[in-house]
């Protein structure tokens, strides 16, 4: 079976996480980010913009953002 870019994005983020989560939550990707990996994203115009900006802090950030790009 042929796992799509997307679908490997997703269990890699679900791993780091530890649990499942929808990386276009915004509500979730915030939540998970303060409670397991204690990450407080900046304040901008967008989740997608703070996660951007925090990208360097944890590989997550970068798979979250990937993901999100093939939206």
């Amino acid at each position: 079976m042929v796992t799509s870019n997307k679908d490997f994005f997703l269990k890699r983020i679900c791993i780091f996480a530890g649990q499942i989560i929808d990386p276009n939550s915004d509500t979730q990707v915030i939540a998970i980010l303060k409670s397991k990996f204690n990450i407080r994203l900046p304040q901008r115009r967008s989740v997608t913009e703070s996660l951007s900006s925090t990208v360097s802090d944890h590989e997550i950030i970068s798979l979250i953002l990937k993901y999100r790009a093939m939206a």
